[in-house]
């Protein structure tokens, strides 16, 4: 008998299956976008539209990708998403970074593994290009399997013969405007990667070093002029004891004081504010204070060597500090900036007794002991170099103590060994000859910044950033266009540079090592001052990749016909202020007098659950493939989109596993919908709107607020805040545990025909719609395959949710008198009516709500019990009980309340307690709704 009655129900009915099945079911909706080109029909459809320009920041194509690339591509799709939506023109272009270190140190491995030690640049280079393009192809796959849309097919390359011009073009402007010049410079170098590093390649780690603290001998001059004894010495500190060979100098600051102390290791010179701090750190005895004096008076005073047969002079500097050591700064010109800033003030040789490997060469100064000694430290433990110098200054008396530090140390961001500092000669730009700094501090005034914080951020490396040094020693890049002639004089000139880069537009760089300096300078008009082509040859170093990737906007946006320059938005990680926003700004700064965009969007970096770093130990640094394997794209969207990416973005399964609730919670609300629309023709049985019953009208108007925040979250770039705030609330609460639920019965046990019912199917009609499209950004997937089920079971638009509208309220939406009249009684079924239906539950009176009854007790002067009299006939079904009476009682103050259970008898069709049941002909005895539902039913068969 039950299921005869069941059959008599208008269950909702649809193909939209209830599991999602991700895993196998996004595959097929890609080649379904890609069989109907749908980005070129979005395009298409925007062609006449607003112009909003994403400028990609090119991933690098060495591996695959990872949960961070996720977290970057989901934003920008999103963002476009939702843009194509509202009618922009904002064509997608992504792009590759391909040149550089890693590429080349890989390949050159997998050579020498198969036992290759003769390998040519060209055969490097070709392996190198060979490398890059299977990892271009198997990313591009990647991200299209996360639902990325964009222009696949023309997308931008950096080892593109077109892009390679581009940035040859670029690197010309620079040498026009005087900026480029080659010196021999102290430079962060990487000893295993054998190449100079920019400032963006640099990364700060806690680091233990040995800090010494040694004393320079003064000459018998300059213990005479200071009328100091023959004992007496400068005393220095340092944190890099390897550097001491190449010590040419002490400075000190020209308006500090200075003591000459008498102690049991010698007299010695230190800043009065550091005697306190030196006596104790290096355990003084019998200390006393000869004399004082300024820095001012110690200059050109001569002290010696600890260990080399060389004068040691103590010179000036302001930039000396009293917070650390002695007061006395090691100078080694070679192997620091502000070292060699003094050095060549005063006229010092730029002195590095270190070759590429790390080692000290035997250049005649060097002691022998030390020569072919490496600096580079490993595994925490301190290098040759520094033991050896150790055991050299221990032995002759100079070292008065030493202690083992951490400190924050810089690190190449590859090879995660430290740093050195190393003078040898550099290609660089000048980023204060012509007020680019400042020119490039003020543009940074027109961008706006997401988060405000990023602003400092950029701000601070641009003031900071010493002159870019541009050149690297590899072979894996776009050559720097300099020629020598055999005394080893470059000559660099803008006119060859455009020549040049018009060759490489069509042959690519390869020509630079396919042909000699003769041949690539065939046909171009060499500077008067320059000797002939045939005496010169090409150079060795490349650009630096920050170039590379820092011209994009150049070779892209001002290069294709579809683009615009500036850039609507820049969107990378934060780590990007160092590195991709600030290459791309000094370099559009230098060569367009602008930034080359006008909106900065960061996000911070993937970490596990409790904030620490990713590990493959513990699989959270899995490949974003196996993710995507594990829970499906639109889960995996889901759980970006609902971070704050301004932050780091905590991941774990259990973080994961935690939205993938969430997902199908909206997949379940998406399928009731289409379901229970299966019957409903919206062009002749929708009910005009301002005939909705009360909660129709209430989820409309919630609806319209829906429409209001989400769009305000989305233009904000605010995902997050879209779906937490706003899309996941709306579905849970006031969809899924409110309307849904109450408009169980009305849809399902009443007449097809029924105003009640066909009034809740024109708003689930509107909300579908609505709803739907409002999480398409960020559940590409679902949503479109919703929709499409919805266009086949519902008459819907039979078209990709991607070529709809975005949303936009309807004021028919808003009774808002009938809405907060329903929100009030719903406030007051939670806070009045709840706990006693629960206290029954408890007692095992009732199961569900359906068999409980409210009598309610009230003045009609009190308005909350005017409001429950004003919608008398609707409050069973709002409360989601059988029996609910109102019973006026004049100058009752408060409402009363008691809560029984259901009086009659339970029908077995619609659960709802009734007097009596009556008998039908074919069902049995039901409620005598149910008998007239079944009755018109039976008719209409």
């Amino acid at each position: 008998m039950a299921s005869d009655l069941k059959d008599t129900l208008n269950l909702p009915q649809t193909k939209f299956p209830m599991r999602g099945n991700l895993v196998e079911r996004e595959p097929q909706r890609i080649d379904h976008w890609k069989s109907i080109d749908l980005y070129g029909k979005i395009q298409a459809k925007n062609a006449e539209g607003q112009d909003f320009i994403l400028h990609d920041g090119p991933p690098f194509t060495n591996g695959d990708l990872h949960l961070g690339h996720a977290l970057n591509k989901t934003l920008k799709d999103s963002i476009l998403r939702f843009k194509w939506m509202c009618g922009y023109n904002a064509p997608y272009i992504p792009g590759w970074d391909s040149h550089g270190l890693p590429i080349e140190q890989k390949v050159s491995r997998e050579l020498q593994d198969a036992g290759r030690k003769d390998y040519t640049p060209l055969e490097v280079r070709e392996a190198c290009a060979a490398f890059a393009d299977k990892f271009r192809k198997i990313q591009s796959e990647q991200f299209q399997r996360l639902g990325v849309m964009a222009d696949w097919a023309n997308e931008y390359w950096t080892i593109h013969p077109n892009y390679e011009a581009a940035e040859l073009e670029t690197f010309a402007d620079f040498v026009e405007q005087g900026l480029v010049y080659r010196s021999k410079k102290p430079v962060y170098w990487s000893i295993p990667y054998t190449t100079a590093l920019a400032e963006a390649e640099i990364e700060y780690r806690d680091h233990k070093s040995i800090s010494i603290y040694v004393k320079l001998a003064l000459s018998s001059e300059a213990c005479q002029k200071l009328n100091l004894p023959e004992d007496a010495a400068v005393l220095i500190w340092t944190t890099t004891p390897w550097t001491l060979p190449a010590n040419l100098a002490v400075a000190v600051h020209p308006n500090f004081e200075y003591s000459a102390i008498k102690t049991n290791k010698g007299t010695l010179i230190v800043a009065s504010a550091l005697v306190e701090q030196v006596v104790s750190e290096c355990e003084l005895d019998d200390v006393e204070t000869l004399v004082t004096f300024s820095g001012a008076q110690l200059e050109k005073l001569e002290a010696r060597h600890p260990f080399i047969d060389r004068p040691s002079p103590i010179l000036l500097a302001e930039y000396v500090t009293t917070e650390s050591g002695t007061g006395c700064v090691h100078t080694a010109p070679g192997h620091g900036t502000e070292d060699y800033i003094t050095g060549i003030n005063n006229g010092l040789e730029v002195y590095c007794p270190v070759d590429d490997q790390g080692r000290y060469e035997d250049d005649g100064q060097v002691p022998a002991d030390l020569v072919g000694l490496s600096v580079l430290e490993t595994g925490g433990k301190p290098s040759e170099a520094n033991l050896g110098v150790l055991k050299i200054i221990a032995a002759n008396g100079s070292m008065i103590a030493k202690k083992k530090i951490e400190h924050s140390y810089p690190h190449c961001w590859r090879s995660k060994t430290p740093v050195v500092f190393r003078a040898l000669d550099q290609w660089f730009i000048a980023l204060d000859k012509n007020g680019d700094r400042q020119r490039a501090l003020d543009a940074l005034n027109s961008v706006n910044f997401i988060p405000a914080w990023g602003e400092n951020r950029i701000r601070a490396a641009v003031e900071n950033r010493p002159d870019w040094c541009i050149s690297r020693q590899r072979t894996w890049g776009v050559p720097i266009p300099a020629f020598y002639d055999e005394d080893g004089q470059s000559y660099i000139d803008p006119g060859v540079i455009r020549a040049i880069a018009a060759k490489v537009a069509v042959n690519g760089t390869d020509i630079w090592y396919k042909q000699s300096a003769a041949e690539i300078l065939d046909g171009i008009e060499l500077p008067d001052s320059w000797p002939a082509a045939d005496q010169l040859k090409c150079g060795s170093d490349t650009l630096d990749v920050w170039i590379d990737s820092g011209t994009s906007h150049r070779a892209v946006l001002q290069k294709r016909d579809n683009l615009k320059w500036p850039a609507d938005l820049y969107l990378e990680g934060s780590d990007q202020h160092r590195g991709w926003f600030q290459s791309s700004l000094w370099t559009g700064v230098i060569a367009d007098r602008a930034a080359p965009y006008k909106n900065l969007l960061t996000h911070g970096f993937i970490v596990k659950e409790d904030g620490t770093k990713l590990s493959k130990s513990d699989g959270a640094a899995r490949p974003l493939a196996e993710w995507i394997k594990g829970y499906g794209a639109d889960v995996i969207r889901l759980w970006i989109s609902s971070q704050d990416y301004r932050g780091d973005v905590p991941v774990s399964d259990k973080i994961v596993k935690n939205v993938a609730n969430n997902y199908r919670n909206i997949r379940n609300t998406l399928r009731f919908q289409i379901g229970n629309l299966h019957d409903f023709d919206p062009k002749s049985q929708a009910v005009p709107l301002d005939q909705l019953s009360a909660l129709d009208k209430w989820a409309l108007s919630r609806l319209a607020e829906l429409v209001r925040n989400v769009t305000d979250a989305y233009e904000a770039y605010e995902f997050h805040r879209a779906f937490k705030e706003f899309i996941d609330p709306f579905c849970s609460n006031t969809l899924s545990a409110t309307y849904h639920d109450i408009l169980k019965d009305r849809l399902y046990t009443r007449s097809p025909n029924d105003p009640l019912r066909r009034s809740s199917q024109t708003a689930i009609h509107i909300i579908f719609s609505v709803f739907t499209r409002l999480i398409a950004p960020l559940l590409p997937f679902t949503a479109d395959e919703a929709w499409s089920y919805a266009a086949e079971d519902c008459d819907f638009i039979d078209q990709p949710i991607a070529l709809t509208e975005w949303p936009s309220v309807d004021p028919a939406w808003e009774d808002k008198e009938t809405a907060e009249d329903v929100t009030a009684l719903r406030k007051f079924l939670a806070e009045s009516l709840n706990e006693p239906l629960e206290a029954l539950r408890q007692k095992k009176e009732i199961g569900q709500s359906l068999d409980a009854k409210a009598v309610i007790s009230g003045s009609s002067k009190n308005p909350d019990f005017a409001r429950l009299q004003k919608y008398e006939s609707d409050l069973p079904e709002l409360f989601i009980l059988s029996q609910v009476v109102l019973n006026e009682i004049p100058g009752a103050a408060e409402i009363e309340i008691e809560v029984t259970h259901a009086d009659g008898v339970r029908c077995p069709r619609s659960w709802r307690w009734v007097p009596e049941l009556v008998e039908t002909s074919q069902w049995g005895p039901v409620s005598p709704r149910c008998a007239a539902v079944i009755e018109e039913i039976s008719q209409s068969l």
